[in-house]
């Protein structure tokens, strides 16, 4: 696995020895960054299940400001603190241990970008839709990205957000939703 552009392009990153994580594949976090590509540059973002961290390393290679990494786990979180010192980007990261509820609820600045990479779980995405509305953790013009399996069907709109996009490869499917009184196409 390997950051794909921006300041830290071709830098490899660690991954866990096992299957414990399941990383988003290159050709879905280039697809992803492709559809984003004019909305990274100085926002701010939540990479949660961040697992190794590529997706808010990506997202901080390409510009963005600050990336939040999250994650329960204590092997991943040593995986992203290892990925991040490797691209140098300490500066614009910060690391949170936790459950993603006690970390969506710890938060009190809204994000401009959230990631949902959980395991394939389709009440955990719910969960976390109902959480991001309730905290107010999506800035107006913001975006939530959920990917998730092929067979999981998301509605059209979310706790107040409303899906903007869908694509698939393969077996996955990235769905990115936004608030709906500010609704933008990407």
């Amino acid at each position: 696995m390997r950051i794909i552009a921006g300041e830290y392009k071709g830098r490899r990153l660690e991954t866990p020895k096992d299957n414990s994580v399941r990383p988003t594949t290159d050709k879905v976090k280039e697809a992803l960054f492709s559809i984003l590509t004019n909305d990274i540059w100085g926002r701010r973002v939540l990479d949660l299940f961040a697992g190794t961290g590529s997706l808010g390393l990506e997202a901080l290679s390409r510009g963005a400001s600050e990336c939040v990494f999250a994650d329960q786990s204590r092997d991943s979180l040593k995986i992203i603190r290892g990925n991040i010192e490797h691209c140098g980007a300490g500066d614009r990261a910060k690391v949170v241990q936790g459950d993603y509820r006690r970390v969506l609820m710890s938060q009190h600045k809204p994000f401009d970008i959230i990631l949902l990479d959980p395991p394939y779980d389709k009440t955990m995405l719910g969960d976390c839709f109902r959480l991001i509305a309730e905290n107010s953790l999506l800035t107006d013009d913001g975006y939530i990205v959920a990917e998730h399996r092929r067979e999981e069907q998301m509605p059209d709109e979310m706790a107040g957000f409303v899906k903007v996009k869908e694509r698939r490869y393969g077996i996955v499917v990235l769905s990115i939703y936004g608030c709906a009184e500010n609704i933008e196409v990407l």
